[in-house]
């Protein structure tokens, strides 16, 4: 396996291939780097070359007791992408990983690294509901994830993916029982303490500061069905804070929509990074 050890020794797997400009894609949770398997296929046949990791205590990674925010997670990124002498890359990322990549971008994305971006359902700028942040997702569904993964953690990795992540609790949908394995697959090949930590990390990091710092190209795609990620909290307030952020919407797309929408979702990033 392709890995390298970061500071405090966590073991980061990554997997990379083709040639060309490099397209680094960051995964949500509880996934890894195989969530964007189509997306690396589409793309290095269109002559990138394209990089995914496990975030550290996800999927192949090493189990990581410690170091499960946000700083350290773009750090992991950081060293990865030095480690590979990635320059003028493209970031994709998305939900959890849209987070980590506005973090990485923000503290590690100039100097000629990054040349443009692209979120897709992603966090920012602050999931969680407070009072800085009125139409958040209540904390109370958030302690029901944590409560549901520390209780039964296979179970809920059955039910989530079955039900609002790829929309398949909306009436006429047609499930794939191939994605919900899938998906299933990759959730349980972590390790739950850096998966339990994760649910605070995605939930109440604040990316406000990173967001207006970000001066690359960044396209913001949201679903407008997204029962994860509500758009009206995340990606409708995060592209007013960037400097150069357009949004782009789907009506209809689920959080998963770069899976269930491949088709649409991969040739609209290549636009725009062609563009």
């Amino acid at each position: 396996m392709s890995t390298i050890t970061v500071k405090d020794g966590t073991e980061i797997f990554y997997k990379a291939w083709g040639e060309g400009q490099p397209i680094v894609f960051h995964h949500g949770w509880p996934l890894s780097g195989d969530d964007w398997d189509t997306q690396m296929i589409f793309f290095s046949a269109n002559g990138y070359r394209v990089v995914a990791h496990d975030r550290r205590g996800h999927g192949r990674s090493s189990p990581s007791a410690t170091g499960n925010e946000m700083d350290t997670y773009a750090a992991d990124v950081a060293a990865v992408t030095e480690h590979l002498g990635l320059r003028d890359a493209i970031h994709v990322g998305h939900s959890t990983g849209g987070g980590e990549l506005i973090r990485y971008v923000a503290k590690y994305g100039s100097g000629g690294r990054v040349a443009k971006a692209v979120t897709i359902g992603a966090i920012p700028p602050l999931f969680v509901k407070s009072a800085k942040n009125p139409n958040g997702v209540p904390p109370e569904v958030i302690d029901g994830i944590r409560a549901a993964v520390a209780a039964d953690r296979a179970g809920f990795y059955r039910d989530f993916p079955a039900g609002p992540f790829y929309g398949f609790n909306r009436p006429g949908a047609t499930p794939s029982q191939g994605v919900i394995d899938n998906w299933f697959r990759q959730a349980m090949a972590g390790d739950i303490k850096a998966q339990y930590d994760c649910i605070t990390a995605f939930s109440e990091s604040d990316f406000t500061a990173d967001l207006k710092s970000i001066v690359q190209p960044v396209l913001v795609m949201h679903g407008e069905d997204d029962q994860v990620a509500p758009i009206d909290t995340t990606s409708r307030e995060a592209v007013k804070l960037l400097k150069n952020g357009t949004l782009k919407t789907y009506p209809g797309y689920p959080h998963g929509m770069a899976t269930t929408h491949a088709d649409v979702i991969n040739p609209d990033i290549l636009a725009f990074i062609r563009s």
